[in-house]
Order: C-alpha cells, then sequence, then structure tokens
C-alpha cells in the first residue's frame, strides 16, 4: 500500500516566503511585486516588510496568495558597524488572514523611517522589548505562536549566527537553507542550523525564499507547496503538515513509500541523495547517458533498526536532496519513523 509524503492529490504552487516592498526597504509596491511574481510563475507571496504589519489580503484572488506576515530584526550590542553584529531576522506568518497583529512589534524599532507611518496604535502603546538572547528570541517565538503564527529563522550564514546562537531555538517552524539575496551576495546559507535543530528535537522545515529588495534579490529560491486549493487556511494547513518543499531549480513530483522503500520522481537530476540524522545515507547518481527521473530507497532495515533499539540520542528521520546540472538543489523535510511507515 502506498503512503504518499507529498500528497497524492492536490496541485503544486510556488511561492516565495520573503518579500519586501516600498513599505519598507524593498523597491517595489506590493501590487508591483504580485504582478512581477505572477508572471515569473508564483502563485503565492508573503509580504515580510521590517517591523511593521501591513495586511495585503486586497491582493489574494483566484490566481494569487497573499500571506500575511512581517520580519523583525534583534541585534547584539553595536560593535562599532551594522557588519560587526550578529543579528536574528526572523519571519512572521499570519495564520490566517484575519490576524492583523503581531505581538512582537515594537515602534521604536522601526528603523526605515517612512515605515513608522503603518505601526499600529497597539504597537505604539504596547511595544513588546526585544531581548538578543535565546530565551529572549524563544519568548518572541512563543508569544507568536500562541497568537497564530509560523516562524522562520532567515539566513543564519548571513546573520552572523552559529551553534550557540540558534542551539535551543524552540517553536520555529522554518530555517532558512537558501535565500536569494544573500546567495547572489556571497553569504550561502547551508542546511546545517536545520539539522542541527532537527536533531535537537525540533521539527524544522527547509525554506528558499528571495528576501526581495530590489531585482537583484528575487526569482532565486523558493517553496512549492502541494495543496488541494489555493486558499489562506488550505495553503498555511500544507505548511503546517511539511507538504511542500524547497528548490532553487529542480522539481519533486511524487514521494511515496510503498513496502518500506522510498520511491521519488524528479525533474531530470544529476543526483538524488537520500541523508538521516544518524551516518545512515544514500545517493542516486546519473550516467552519462541518462540523467536522473526518479530513485527508490529501501529503507525496511533502517525502520526494522530503529524500531527494534532505543536510539540513543536522536529520534530517527530521512530527508532527500535532488541536485540539477546547473548544481541547483530541491530540499525536502525531514521523514520521521512515523511518516515511514
Amino acid at each position: 500500500m502506498k503512503k504518499y509524503l507529498l500528497p497524492e492529490n492536490g496541485q503544486f504552487y510556488k511561492a516565495n516566503m520573503h518579500t519586501h516592498t516600498k513599505i519598507s526597504d524593498g523597491c517595489y509596491t506590493p501590487e508591483e511585486i504580485k504582478e512581477k511574481y505572477k508572471e515569473k510563475g508564483y502563485s503565492i507571496v508573503a509580504f515580510t516588510d521590517h517591523e511593521v504589519m501591513v495586511p495585503q489580503n486586497h491582493l489574494t484572488d483566484e490566481e494569487f496568495l497573499a500571506i500575511n506576515a512581517v520580519e523583525t530584526i534583534t541585534s547584539d550590542k553595536w560593535h562599532g558597524g551594522y557588519c560587526y553584529n550578529k543579528t536574528y531576522h526572523i519571519n512572521f506568518y499570519a495564520k490566517s488572514p484575519d490576524i492583523t497583529v503581531c505581538p512582537v512589534l515594537s515602534f521604536k524599532n522601526i528603523w526605515p523611517e517612512h515605515a513608522k507611518a503603518y505601526a499600529t496604535q497597539e504597537m505604539i502603546d504596547h511595544p513588546y522589548k526585544n531581548h538578543y538572547s535565546i530565551a529572549g528570541v524563544n519568548d518572541a517565538i512563543k508569544k507568536a505562536n500562541d497568537a497564530g503564527f509560523l516562524v522562520c529563522l532567515n539566513h543564519p550564514v548571513w546573520s552572523s549566527l552559529d551553534y550557540t546562537d540558534y542551539m535551543g531555538l524552540q517553536g520555529l517552524w522554518g530555517v532558512e537553507v537558501f535565500n536569494t539575496g544573500c546567495y547572489r551576495g556571497g553569504q550561502h546559507d547551508t542546511t546545517q542550523p536545520m539539522v542541527d535543530l532537527l536533531r535537537s528535537g525540533e521539527n524544522v522545515m527547509p525554506v528558499a525564499a528571495d528576501d526581495t529588495h530590489s531585482p537583484g534579490d528575487a526569482f532565486g529560491g523558493w517553496i512549492s507547496v502541494k495543496a488541494e486549493k489555493l486558499d489562506y487556511a488550505t495553503v498555511i494547513n500544507a505548511l503546517e503538515r511539511g507538504d511542500f518543499y524547497a528548490s532553487t531549480g529542480p522539481e519533486i513530483k511524487d514521494i511515496h513509500m510503498e513496502d518500506g522503500v522510498l520511491h521519488i520522481s524528479t525533474s531530470e537530476a544529476v543526483s538524488i541523495a537520500l541523508v538521516s540524522n544518524y551516518r545512515y545515507h544514500r545517493k542516486r547518481h546519473a550516467t552519462e547517458e541518462q540523467l536522473l527521473t526518479e530513485a527508490s530507497f529501501d529503507l525496511k532495515g533502517f525502520i526494522e533498526q530503529n524500531l527494534a533499539h532505543e536510539y540513543p540520542r536522536w529520534a530517527p528521520w530521512v530527508r532527500l536532496e535532488v541536485r540539477d546540472t546547473k548544481g541547483n538543489i530541491a530540499w525536502t523535510r525531514a521523514y520521521f519513523l512515523n511518516d515511514l511507515q
């Protein structure tokens, strides 16, 4: 019997989860963002302007979904220049279009001067005090989760974060494994922060996003969400379940389990890798004559061994990476034992 790790039904919707407009420090209006992303085949954009949450529900129609969101910045003490500060940049995605207030915003934190005009009275009357520490960030994550937000840690490499800065974070939904603006500027994110958090017991998802400010930041990384229809609740539910993959190029068309074997079908690829949180890994390579479009991995032994023994440190999981001829990558979420059986 087949068990689908990406839903059998529905269709894929291309989404950019990190976008700035003229409301903060972007060069496009929200309406222009919608037009430009639709032209490139996107159906979903999260509007994550800095420090102010401005709902964009009026942009949603049958072919386009605007997700209301905001990005906040919490930085370490000043060390004589912007580039010398460690910083947490975090996106907060409202799980309902009716949520128009994020509880972790403060008027004093709005650094684009013109963005202050978008501050709500609640931000002015009840400011949230950011604190650069694991405990401080966890407080913001919890308050946001309780208020109905998904939370994503953005571009940890560009932010100068290391293991000591993100380990211990709790309640994150996602971590950026690719950020177009940072990548094109020479700061390449990796999967390591996500993997480290997964090993700590946090079920975080891989996110590839643009961080759009200008044309040079656009159309490099995205997620493909598989959902029954393009509406706010359906897409948010798919995001929460992990019914998507992140990509800079390759397509993943299907992932399912059958009789202990994992099957994946993709666009043309030079390699398809299965990795786990232990030293268990498998990789399929294209030949000189033929590129890959599918691969199978027998996980019966992996599943049986982990069911038969008490795993010493980390709950077992596997995830997949697909690489194409241009070096572009697609990443799946981690699939745990209950997903694989």
